[in-house]
């Protein structure tokens, strides 16, 4: 029953870890102009707030599902200004040189910065609801919802040690001119979801 929970859990983690979204840009960008390390830490700071979701769904606090939701609107409008920010820096800040590698945002701010943006989606949670049932993963009692949670974390941050390595890989087998596109594609990517997220704040706030 533990492994069944742990396994059910990971692959939880990964499906919602895996589809492409501004985390998903941010982290590829990361690794390609600061290194495995800032790319893995951004990941893994999604991952983090994904296990604070997944913790959520899987132990059912009502409370603080009825906060994120209270504060759904505000939460958007948060993430979508941090995304903005991130996208116009990103669009006229050209790629570092290898020797310049590893000069942007450190670790810590890239962990930090993904889990904030992460958990400014409280629509997450509800993910987690709809796999969790789409699994079968029928959780009694606190440990089982703790093996549950530590299965989430653990496919989670698969999917991101996966992409940043791939992606670390890669690089330099790339020229500066594909990197530069690659930069400016990114950078237009995560200011359309940084345009996304505002408008849903601006109507779930009229509402």
């Amino acid at each position: 029953m533990p492994v069944e929970l742990l396994i059910q859990g990971a692959l939880s983690g990964f499906a919602i870890a895996a589809p492409v979204g501004p985390i998903n840009v941010l982290c590829i960008r990361r690794t390609l102009f600061d290194g495995f390390g800032s790319g893995l830490a951004s990941g893994l700071g999604a991952a983090a707030a994904d296990t604070v979701f997944g913790a959520i769904a899987a132990f059912g606090v009502a409370s603080v599902m009825s906060f994120l939701h209270r504060w759904e609107g505000v939460l958007s409008l948060v993430g979508g200004v941090i995304l903005l920010l991130l996208g116009w820096r990103a669009l006229f800040s050209p790629p570092p040189a290898d020797e310049d590698r590893g000069s942007g945002v450190g670790l810590l701010g890239a962990f930090i910065s993904t889990f904030g943006m992460t958990i400014a989606n409280p629509m997450t949670v509800l993910s987690f609801i709809a796999v969790f049932a789409a699994l079968g993963a029928g959780v009694t009692g606190l440990e089982a919802a703790a093996v549950l949670v530590a299965g989430v974390f653990l496919g989670s941050a698969a999917w991101w040690l996966g992409l940043s390595g791939t992606v670390s890989a890669i690089r330099h087998a790339l020229s500066d001119r594909t990197l530069v596109w690659i930069n400016r594609i990114a950078a237009i990517a995560i200011l359309s979801f940084g345009g996304w997220a505002l408008l849903r704040a601006a109507q779930i706030l009229q509402a």
